[in-house]
């Protein structure tokens, strides 16, 4: 199982790191970026990474809610294996037709495990999660595929969410150092 995840984390990051200068939604410039549209678009990848966030969600889980628009494809995936409803979370409501934030079934009184591809500062996940909050759902974990916040899942305590992710960026820099 081990030597499967370092597989894993080996083929996303040869797939998604690139390297030079890149400004982070976040305002912050990186030398590195995980392009996560490479993993998100190779149907094989997509699915032995979301093979890896089945067991992450909470058993309590009612629905999954992928954030615009790397969730999507994940969220999607993750409702396809586990039977579970999905929304899919705007960054704002649309201001026409429906003007919703959540696409989908109704999200109020409902417990909702949030779906992220990259974590970096969690910016989008904490708007996601008070913007859901508002609308009467219970958010507490956001599961995403690579965390690369550096807080060790801390980056949402402050809006107490925690963060259950696949790959942090110390793991995947370790499954590199050790080919």
């Amino acid at each position: 199982m081990a030597e499967e995840l370092q597989n894993l984390a080996r083929d996303v990051d040869r797939k998604c790191r690139l390297t030079g200068t890149f400004e982070l939604r976040s305002g912050i410039t990186a030398t590195e970026y995980f392009d996560k549209y490479l993993f998100e678009t190779d149907p094989a990848l997509l699915r032995r990474i979301v093979e890896r966030m089945v067991p992450l969600i909470p058993d309590q889980t009612e629905v999954l809610g992928g954030l615009e628009m790397g969730g999507i494809p994940l969220v999607t995936m993750l409702s396809q294996a586990t039977g579970l409803p999905a929304v899919f979370v705007r960054k704002e409501s649309k201001e026409y037709g429906t003007s919703k934030l959540a696409e989908g079934i109704d999200v109020k009184g409902k417990v909702i495990t949030l779906v992220e591809d990259v974590i970096t500062t969690g910016g989008a996940v904490r708007n996601a999660t008070l913007a859901l909050r508002e609308l009467g759902a219970d958010v507490s974990v956001v599961l995403c595929a690579i965390d690369r916040s550096g807080s060790h899942g801390t980056a949402l305590a402050d809006v107490d969410v925690s963060i259950q992710s696949v790959f942090t960026k110390e793991f995947l820099d370790s499954a590199l150092a050790g080919e």
